[in-house]
């Protein structure tokens, strides 16, 4: 018994597993990222950053990480 697909190449099933795995970690890196700035948000803002993030995973990861996070106004330090 044969494990190998004739029509597609190992590597691609490499490559795709690699893809894959990327993808679920950008998401989970954009969660804890999210979940950790939340009390910071307004509820309505971090409500729209999470349906973003689960509606188009892949750019709304890629846009909380690169815009989201260094909108949030930080906590500042008394003088």
């Amino acid at each position: 018994m044969e494990t190998n697909n004739p029509v597609i190449p190992q590597i691609y099933d490499v490559t795709w597993s690699a893809v894959a795995i990327a993808y679920v970690a950008l998401v989970v890196v954009a969660f804890v990222s999210l979940s950790r700035t939340a009390p910071r948000l307004s509820p309505w803002l971090a409500v729209a950053w999470v349906a973003l993030i689960v509606v188009v995973p892949i750019l709304g990861a890629v846009a909380w990480l690169a815009i989201g996070r260094r909108a949030v106004p930080g906590e500042r330090l008394p003088r």
